[in-house]
Parts: C-alpha cells; sequence; structure tokens
C-alpha cells in the first residue's frame, strides 16, 4: 500500500513500516517512561494513581583517605545532607586539619547541630561506625584490603555500602596518538600528586612502532620536574605522605629491577637540599615492564612510572585487563575505531580516549569495577541520590 499510494521502493517501505512498529513498542511501555519524567503515573488504573517518592534514610557515615582530603569528603557528605539526611566524617588520622577546616565552614554559616559531625580516629573507630545500630550506610575510599573489610561488615550490620578499593591504571599510547599532546598529560596523571592517587595512570604502554619515541619523551619529560616544597612556586612532585610509605615504594623498585625492569630514571636517591628529613623521592622511571611483574599489577601510590611495550592494540588490551582492579584506564589515539573498541573492551569504570585522568565530574558517578570497588552505587551523580534515599510507592484512590 505505501508503494502504491507513494510510490516509495518496497526496501524503503519495509523500513517505514518497521520504525513505526518500533514506535509502538516503545509507547507500550509508557508507564515507565511516565514514571522516570515526573516520578507520578497517572491513572495507573481507573481513579488510582501511583507515585515511587525519594525519602532520606537516617545517619550515614564516610570513611576517606589521606590523599585528597577536601575534595573526597565532598563525594558524600553534601550529597547525603542535601537529600535530607545526617553525616558523620572520618578523616584520616595522617590529615586531619582540613576536614577540620571544612567542618568550621559548616559551622560559620549556622548549620543545625547533628547534621554534619567530624568523628577522629583509626581503625578503632572505623570499626564502631560499621557496627553501629543509628548508620545507615558507609562510604569508603582507600585499598582495597580495607575497602573488602568496610564492604564485608558493614553489610553484615545491614547497611549500605560504598566501598572505592585501590587500582592500577594503565595508559595505552598507539602509532596514531599526538605524542605532543599525551606526554604532558601522562606526565600529570603519573607525576602529580607524587603519584598517591587513585587515577594515577602509573603504567604506559606503547604500541608498535610509536614506543621508543614516546619512551624518550617521557623521560626528558620526568628529568625536568621539579621536586620540593609544595608551598613554592614551581615544585611539581611534593614529598610522600611517610616515611613508611617512601619505604614502601622504594622496595617496589628495587623488587621490579630484580624482576628484570630497566631503571631509565632513579629518583631513589633524592635529597632536598632544605628539608633532609623529608619524604621526598625524585621522579622514576622503569622500562621492560611487563605484566607478570608485580609492579606492573599492584598499586604503587609513588612518583613511578612504569614503560612497557606492545605489538599491537591485542596485547595492549590483555595488559589492561590483567590486573585485578578495574578503576581507570586511557587510551590516546587518533583513530575513532581504535578508541571505540578501547572503550568497549577495558575493564575499568572510568575510561579516557586521549584524556590523562579522567575524574567524572560531579554530573556523573565515579566508577569503579573488580577489587576497585565494593558495592552496587558510585559516588556522585545520580548514585548519590539513590544511595542516600529509598523510594516510597504511594499508590492512591479516593471514593466520592
Amino acid at each position: 500500500m505505501l508503494v502504491r499510494e507513494h510510490g516509495k521502493t518496497l526496501a524503503e517501505a519495509r523500513g517505514e513500516v518497521r520504525r513505526g512498529i518500533e514506535n509502538v513498542e516503545v509507547a507500550a511501555g509508557i508507564p515507565n517512561m511516565l514514571r522516570e519524567g515526573s516520578g507520578t503515573v497517572e491513572d495507573v488504573a481507573p481513579g488510582m494513581d501511583e507515585a515511587a517518592i525519594r525519602q532520606p534514610l537516617g545517619t550515614f557515615a564516610a570513611v576517606v583517605p589521606f590523599n585528597f582530603p577536601a575534595m573526597i569528603p565532598l563525594w558524600f557528605l553534601p550529597y547525603a545532607v542535601a537529600t535530607g539526611n545526617t553525616f558523620v566524617l572520618k578523616p584520616s588520622e595522617r590529615v586531619p586539619m582540613s576536614s577540620q577546616l571544612i567542618f568550621e565552614a559548616i559551622d560559620a554559616v549556622d548549620f543545625p547541630d547533628g547534621v554534619v559531625n567530624l568523628v577522629n580516629g583509626s581503625a578503632d573507630t572505623v570499626n564502631a561506625i560499621l557496627e553501629h545500630d543509628g548508620i545507615e550506610g558507609v562510604s569508603f575510599v582507600g585499598s582495597s584490603a580495607v575497602a573488602r573489610h568496610v564492604y564485608e561488615t558493614a553489610a553484615q550490620h545491614g547497611k549500605r555500602v560504598q566501598a572505592q578499593g585501590g587500582a592500577k591504571n594503565y595508559v595505552v599510547v598507539t602509532e596514531s596518538a599526538s605524542l605532543d599532546d599525551a606526554v604532558p598529560n601522562i606526565i600529570g596523571s603519573v607525576y602529580g600528586n607524587a603519584g598517591q592517587r587513585c587515577l594515577a595512570n602509573d603504567v604506559v604502554v606503547g604500541v608498535g612502532d610509536v614506543a621508543d619515541d614516546l619512551r624518550d619523551r617521557l623521560v626528558s619529560a620526568a628529568e625536568d620536574l621539579t621536586v620540593g616544597n609544595g608551598r613554592e612556586e614551581g615544585t611539581d612532585v611534593g614529598p610522600l605522605i611517610t616515611p613508611d610509605s617512601r619505604e614502601r615504594v622504594l622496595g617496589m623498585i628495587a623488587d621490579a629491577v630484580d624482576e628484570g625492569a630497566e631503571l631509565l630514571l632513579d629518583g631513589r636517591d633524592f635529597e632536598h637540599p632544605d628539608y633532609p628529613d623529608g619524604n621526598f623521592m625524585g621522579p622514576t622511571l622503569l622500562s621492560g615492564v611487563t605484566a607478570d611483574m608485580e609492579i606492573a599489577q599492584e598499586e604503587i601510590f609513588g612518583p613511578v612510572l612504569c614503560f612497557a611495550e606492545t605489538d599491537d592494540l591485542d596485547g595492549a588490551i590483555e595488559m589492561v585487563n590483567s590486573t585485578r582492579y578495574g578503576n581507570a584506564s586511557s587510551i590516546y589515539t587518533e583513530r575513532g575505531g581504535e578508541a571505540r573498541r578501547y572503550k568497549y573492551e577495558v575493564d575499568a569504570g572510568n575510561v579516557g580516549v586521549n584524556v590523562g585522568v579522567c575524574a567524572p565530574m560531579g554530573f556523573f558517578h565515579f566508577g569503579g569495577r573488580k577489587e576497585s570497588f565494593f558495592g552496587d552505587l558510585h559516588a556522585q551523580g545520580e548514585d548519590a541520590v539513590a544511595f542516600y534515599t529509598d523510594k516510597t510507592i504511594a499508590i492512591e484512590r479516593y471514593y466520592e
């Protein structure tokens, strides 16, 4: 009939009918579409309306790490309070003062007493939070071992949990990549915050013929970094958080050399003339790193770049997915096909294309998979609203 009355071809007519049927099928799901738009479905049955109402649950808590003392508490606190809950923050005992300033600012704008609460302490304090009957849910950021403990213990006590664990992030650079853009991005990702962040892409994989040039550029760029006091202008790399942290990183470097990695840049003996007792390390770069080495599998949390090579993108993706973590990964390429394949085949919660640090904006949740995240709902964005509330289903009918 379409061909007879319009003149289009039979193939075009069949395509038109298929698209029409598609819309009929979508419209059959209109209750869900209406609910997502307004939260209410009118006349779900004759004379009956139904709505899902989001409501707060009570008191939530967050246990946060040392590496971003101002940012990470704010992944949780404002969402919990804005959705109508009260909140307890337990900062890292290594960095208590930033949270103190945040709470002084909150107090200065006359928040009601008890809405937000600051609790300092260590492991005993954390366990008390996990077991407390008055706390509905717990958020955590830290190592995977502790994240698993938080997840299991809080869940055993009937709480909601979102526990962000460790990371082992890779950045893959293909032959089509712009090295002028990739190299400074990678350097910033690896050595920024002295490497003490869960989004540091500390393993760089050069694919094919790009490897030699990429390696040389990375070494040169790392050599130009300035190590020192973060309050001094021009400093690129500050100290590690504790002497123990520095010793742990030094041990990982030594083990990597024993396993066959080559030190192209050795920052282990760096000593700042003004701070001889500081926890400083110079930028370090290891080449010849392979997936079976411990340093390619475990989080470093220090200013160390590991350089690996593969013949093709298949080998690079296999290396990226070889770790027990799934926090983040990036690819540098100007080929859309490579980028699309990487986006779908890499098992990570945050994936970047030509992005050194793929940190999601607050509108989106912060991803994480495998042993990088324990839970169902992540921090930030739409997941935060779902984590801090529950839906009450209200079904109403009135008789005249």
